[in-house]
């Protein structure tokens, strides 16, 4: 099965297919808390909440392409449940702490598999990512910048008719999440113009100075005055970095971490201290010099590209990331083209941790 057979499928149908694989089945065998989902295991509540979503009054309304992330999302949205469930060994009540976040990452998985789009895929990894959202949005003192910040992720609309077929489709002994919860959701999307598209900012320099500030402020347009340009490369091992250096930006020098390994005998299993530290002497030549200049490394965890971002930053540098996902079989033979081999098995792990970057990052984001 791939992503284009799958397409083709009606609901029915894509649920018959879904039930056969592993992680469907490791569904079905994990129990949920009554209290919740009193339909009983995940996989029985994965199926109702399919079911939701065609009845859902816009249904009918959404394209063919966001019906099928929706349904895809519903199939993935709890996928890592199994994984992180605990049981209190006093009352018996069951958790699922963190399904969520370690979901996401398994969506990517199975969607990559299928040989979805980049961009389709990355749509539905971060509605299973933030799901459960919309429902505690009364909680927030500010639920606004939640709405906002989402907007450049995900399409709120989508957000928003998922919750309600999330909400629908199950059997709850508690009322303390009314769908009151999910319109209130809507509401704010709608009143800051970004429940169909993402919210307008003034500037993408305002974008990233309203993420990072405490609070965060709308009505503050920061000035721009630039020192410089960072091009952040960002892929795995084998995706083109180099050859895509070479043909945009010629001429501009680059600080490459498998460059400094070379030139250090430091083999990429070791500590990578000194490799690091090399690496940010150079960059700071280039920031204090305000020269452009490209930072070449895989950069494929966000935790990692936050601490050379906040790098960049300090030296008020506008930074743009590229981010390059070729197939699947065409990353792997490109890896093995290289002068430096990556083993696969190493590519493979890097690829199930993967975490592409987002417009939440940088000024701008380049995906090819």
């Amino acid at each position: 099965m791939n992503w284009k057979t799958l397409k083709s499928l009606s609901l029915s149908s894509t649920i018959e297919w879904a039930a056969d694989q592993p992680w469907a089945i490791a569904m079905a065998d994990c129990p949920q808390d009554p209290r919740w989902h009193a339909e009983g295991d995940v996989w029985t509540h994965t199926k109702m909440v399919c079911k939701q979503l065609e009845r859902l009054e816009d249904w009918s309304e959404l394209d063919a392409n966001d019906q099928r992330i929706l349904i895809m999302t519903a199939l993935l949205h709890d996928v890592a449940k199994p994984l992180t469930m605990e049981i209190d060994p006093e009352s018996g009540a069951i958790s699922t702490p963190g399904h969520a976040v370690k979901g996401e990452g398994i969506a990517r998985g199975v969607l990559r598999k299928l040989e979805c789009d980049l961009k389709t895929r990355e749509h539905i990894a971060k509605l299973v990512r933030y799901h459960g959202k919309p429902v505690f949005a009364t909680k927030k003192s500010r639920p606004e910048n939640e709405v906002i910040k989402l907007s450049w992720l995900l399409n709120n609309e989508l957000l928003y008719l998922f919750a309600l077929a999330d909400k629908r489709g199950r059997i709850s002994e508690s009322q303390s999440r009314p769908e009151d919860n999910l319109h209130f959701w809507k509401l704010i999307a709608r009143e800051h113009h970004c429940f169909r598209r993402r919210y307008e900012f003034a500037s993408d320099h305002q974008r990233l100075v309203w993420l990072h500030s405490d609070p965060p402020n709308l009505q503050y347009v920061p000035y721009e005055d630039f020192r410089c340009t960072v091009t952040m490369m960002s892929g795995l091992p084998g995706s083109g970095k180099d050859t895509w250096i070479r043909s945009h930006c010629p001429g501009l020098p680059v600080v490459s971490l498998d460059q400094i390994r070379r030139e250090l005998n430091v083999d990429p299993g070791d500590n990578q201290g000194v490799v690091a530290q090399k690496a940010k002497d150079r960059c700071r030549e280039h920031l204090r010099a305000k020269r452009d200049f490209v930072f070449n490394a895989t950069n494929t965890m966000s935790l990692t590209r936050a601490r050379w971002l906040k790098l960049f930053e300090q030296y008020d540098a506008r930074i743009r990331i590229v981010y390059l996902e070729p197939a699947w079989t065409l990353l792997l033979k490109q890896n093995r083209d290289r002068k430096c081999q990556v083993p696969e098995e190493v590519v493979q792990r890097l690829a199930d941790k993967l975490q592409p970057p987002t417009s939440l990052e940088c000024h701008e984001l380049v995906c090819n």
